[in-house]
């Protein structure tokens, strides 16, 4: 399997186009699920010889199928939030060293070394939720660090301040991951001056207080806590690998990464750059999956590669980190 040892050092369109032409062969031939989808449609797979040719699959069949390439039992079972009476997304993964390499380099990408940063959480432990993929994402992300202080402060917001309010280390950068709505009770708790400190809001309200722009959010998290800048992760459960925005507005892919935005009215039609439509993701990690999600997102595509993430369909299902407690 070629791609395998290289999705992590693409270094061209042409390469990524050859390696994700690769994997969606070999995707058609051993995933059941995605092959009877790309079937259903009447694909012609001579002729898929661009991104936009491949048949994207929609995220909902997460919930009700077992998206798996082979019939071997996954390593580990991740489960999407969901709120009450909906079922949530269920990736099945079969490699967790893939998944753990993809985050490690992830990171690496945008904020340098793992081992030289330090990483505090607003939510729930892995032993709270063993489920949850973001969990999973920041205790390894500690692990790689071994800082002393690292740590899960969902219900722990005095140790949280405490934490804050300590000298860090000249040779390690303060991260704290959080589901918004925490950050937002942490902020409105413990205002404060926090300095130099990375704050990474992961996702939206989920129905634990009203929703708000992006712009609103994060005006509001600096004035509290002392910063000019909020920085956003955007994942989900159904990929392995994760955009970031370091507090512009915009996020970006690592390399083995792709956004592209389909026609809301047409999901097999793609709008241009600086249009709004679906968001639909290539993820070179999700070897052993699917690569190539139709997401209920909404967002914008720029020419250097930066999206935006505008909201969701109307219909979609209310999902997201932010209700995993």
């Amino acid at each position: 399997m070629v791609f395998k040892e290289k999705i992590f050092t693409v270094a061209s369109e042409k390469e990524f186009l050859r390696i994700a032409l690769e994997l969606f062969h070999f995707q058609f031939e051993h995933n059941k699920v995605y092959r009877a989808y790309v079937v259903a449609l009447d694909t012609d797979l001579s002729a898929v010889d661009s991104l936009e040719k491949i048949p994207f699959m929609p995220i909902e069949f997460f919930k009700t199928h077992e998206v798996v390439c082979g019939d071997n039992p996954p390593q580990r079972v991740f489960l999407s939030s969901a709120t009450t009476g909906t079922e949530p997304g269920r990736h099945l993964v079969s490699d967790l060293n893939l998944y753990r390499q993809s985050l490690k380099l992830g990171f690496q990408h945008f904020y340098g070394s793992p081992e030289q940063s330090q990483f505090l959480a607003l939510m729930p432990s892995p032993e709270q939720n063993p489920h949850s993929s973001l969990v999973f994402m920041l205790a390894n992300l500690m692990d790689l660090s071994m800082s002393p202080e690292n740590g899960f402060f969902l219900h722990g917001f005095p140790a949280l301040y405490t934490r804050l309010r300590q000298s860090h280390p000249r040779d390690k950068t303060v991260f704290l991951f959080g589901l918004t709505h925490a950050l937002l009770d942490f902020a409105e708790q413990f205002p404060g001056e926090y300095g130099p400190l990375i704050v990474i809001e992961t996702g939206g309200m989920k129905g634990k207080r009203r929703e708000m722009v992006r712009e609103e959010l994060h005006a509001m998290l600096g004035s509290a806590l002392g910063l000019k800048k909020i920085h956003s992760e955007y994942s989900m459960t159904e990929l392995l690998s994760q955009a970031y925005s370091n507090g512009d507005g915009f996020f970006r892919t690592p390399p083995w990464m792709r956004i592209l935005i389909r026609e809301t009215n047409d999901p097999f039609s793609y709008e241009k750059p600086g249009a709004t439509g679906g968001i639909n993701i290539i993820d070179l990690a999700n070897i052993y999956s699917c690569a190539f999600i139709s997401t209920q997102d909404l967002g914008r595509l720029h020419p250097d590669g930066r999206f935006e993430v505008l909201g969701r369909f109307d219909s979609a299902d209310t999902r997201g980190c932010s209700l995993m407690i």
